[in-house]
């Protein structure tokens, strides 16, 4: 029960903050993103609710957040390896 208080309390104090102060988060989001998902100013609520999430999540369960990292850099590059294994055993001509 506590650390669902705790997440709760991080989730709206992170909200608060990226709402309010939407116009300096909003150019460093935009430097850390893909051209696909920039944000350009726009859909302040959206990556307002992700970044909360995100943020009261690696607030309360770091080692969960970790982890997860790890097993998607892992799968990732496993998927590359295979991806260009699979290139080289193509023919294109």
């Amino acid at each position: 029960m506590t650390q669902v208080v705790i997440w709760l309390i991080a989730f709206v104090a992170i909200l608060f903050l990226t709402i309010n102060r939407w116009n300096n988060v909003s150019p460093a989001l935009d430097r850390a993103l893909p051209d696909l998902l920039k944000s350009h100013g726009d859909n302040r609520t959206l990556w307002g609710l992700a970044i909360a999430v995100l943020g009261a999540t690696v607030l309360v369960r770091p080692v969960d957040i970790l982890l997860t990292v790890l097993l998607i850099v892992i799968i990732g590059l496993i998927g590359w390896k295979l991806g260009g294994w699979a290139m080289n055993k193509v023919d294109l001509h």
